[in-house]
């Protein structure tokens, strides 16, 4: 294929020569990040930006992949017509992703144990969240109060407060958790 494109088309191949100098690089350098972030943060040791450098090299990642797969074109097409390992780890790869789409139980289509605490302690009554705090339940409605999330008693909930605000939410989770003198 390259001696056909030399003869009808110089400027492509040296498009697709100038591509595959710089897009296996980049393919190569953010694998090495991603791989690395991605492993601290599967043993929670990642600190600082590792988790949204691990997302935005991610995104770069899925763009060198692209041009990596679009230059190097014949020989993917080759796993995919010829080898059947190289169709049976494609295959496989599809398969998995396709599996990473399927809840994995619960009421809330698998939602995270932190995503289900969280709305446990923000439907609850604050009568039975105030505990969890450390601080008597005066203190806790005080405190939300002053961070502008006023409850009616403390049979409320700061759900029904809120009312689906997100921001209202995490202001008041803040609140309830932070550390006295914090």
């Amino acid at each position: 294929m390259a001696w056909y494109l030399r003869k009808t088309n110089p400027e492509l191949e040296h498009y697709m020569r100038l591509s595959r100098e710089w897009a296996t690089p980049v393919t190569i350098g953010v694998f090495a990040i991603v791989s690395v972030t991605g492993i601290l943060m599967f043993f929670h040791l990642n600190t600082g930006l590792n988790k949204v450098v691990h997302e935005w090299a991610g995104l770069v990642m899925v763009g060198g992949v692209a041009l990596h797969v679009a230059v190097n074109w014949k020989a993917f097409l080759h796993y995919l017509v010829s080898g059947l390992l190289g169709r049976s780890i494609i295959g496989l790869g599809v398969i998995v992703l396709a599996l990473s789409f399927l809840p994995l139980g619960g009421s809330r289509g698998g939602a995270s144990p932190p995503v289900l605490a969280m709305d446990a302690i923000t439907k609850a009554p604050i009568a039975t969240v105030a505990p969890l705090t450390g601080k008597p339940v005066t203190q806790v409605m005080e405190d939300l109060a002053k961070a502008g999330i006023t409850l009616a008693s403390a049979y409320a909930s700061i759900d029904s407060v809120a009312g689906g605000d997100r921001a209202k939410l995490g202001r008041a989770m803040a609140v309830l958790f932070r550390k006295n003198g914090g």
